[in-house]
């Protein structure tokens, strides 16, 4: 199924004193690209998190941000007081060396360490993944819904913008029919012209006569661009597929090559005209599809 590569989710997981919250914003790209901001807690689960990400998106530029809050019943972390009590005396050893007034302090333990603030008990770190990992899921599943309805918005938007093209497409084709005659017509014309000279241009003949069926004949173009614009509905029909942006943006090249070779072989204005607005709605398709994963 099609979906739009922009969009927003929360998502909240809540056991045993914790409480995880997953924000994730996915936004247009290339390529998939994951931006993270995890709790320390999880840090080291970056690669995890991007692989589970990766289950359900496959293009965009995504930023997850992962916080986890404790209530009272939680120590999030515990004291290795054989470390702060190194700290407190080489800070003691300094200050009697450079001979210093005052009294160490607990600030000034911690102003200078971190090192003996460590990681919570290992049951403590599965069950906080295991939240995190509930949280996360949910969020992608949220976004993933949003993305889904947001591109089947896009879609009706794309398929109505294609049937114009296509109307259009047919009334340039029967305009191109009733042009032959007249081109015909304007040929014999220039014939009839060079019959009343005492010489016959054979080789302004033969031109005259290469340039009609190369500027008149664009009708192996409609053909083709019947055939693009009846891929492209499928494509956009096609609930299985995934990551289809690419291949609808190939066929809108295809169609936008064939709109501007009838253009090129036709100097008539209202085929002029109609080629332009071929050419608008192709360019704001072209648009609509940059959204789509």
């Amino acid at each position: 199924m099609i979906k739009s590569m922009t969009g927003f989710s929360k998502a909240e997981a809540k056991e045993k004193g914790y409480l995880v919250t997953v924000e994730i914003k996915s936004l247009n790209g290339r390529f998939l690209e994951i931006n993270s901001k995890l709790h320390r807690n999880i840090a080291h689960k970056e690669f995890e998190i991007r692989d589970i990400i990766k289950k359900t998106i496959s293009r965009g530029n995504i930023n997850v941000n992962v916080t986890i809050e404790f209530d009272d019943t939680i120590q999030p972390f515990e004291i290795d007081l054989d470390s702060a009590k190194q700290y407190y005396n080489s800070l003691l050893k300094l200050k009697n060396k450079l001979k210093m007034k005052g009294d160490i302090t607990i600030e000034n333990v911690l102003h200078f360490s971190n090192g003996f603030i460590v990681k919570s008990k290992t049951e403590d770190a599965e069950l906080e993944w295991k939240i995190v990992k509930i949280a996360l899921n949910n969020a992608l599943n949220s976004l993933d819904n949003m993305r889904k309805n947001e591109g089947q918005q896009i879609i009706k938007d794309i398929s109505a913008r294609m049937k114009k093209v296509a109307n259009v497409l047919e009334k340039v084709d029967a305009l191109g029919l009733d042009k032959i005659p007249q081109e015909r017509e304007r040929l014999r014309l220039k014939v009839a012209q060079l019959f009343e000279s005492d010489e016959i241009d054979e080789h302004r003949l033969q031109m005259e006569l290469v340039l009609l069926a190369d500027k008149l004949d664009f009708s192996e173009e409609c053909v083709r661009m019947r055939s693009h614009i009846k891929f492209f509905n499928e494509a956009l029909k096609d609930k299985a597929g995934d990551s289809i942006g690419k291949k609808i943006n190939f066929l809108l090249q295809e169609m936008n090559r064939e709109v501007n070779t009838i253009g090129s072989k036709c100097s008539d204005a209202e085929i002029a005209q109609h080629v332009v607005y071929m050419k608008e709605e192709l360019e704001r398709i072209r648009e609509q599809i940059q959204n789509i994963e």
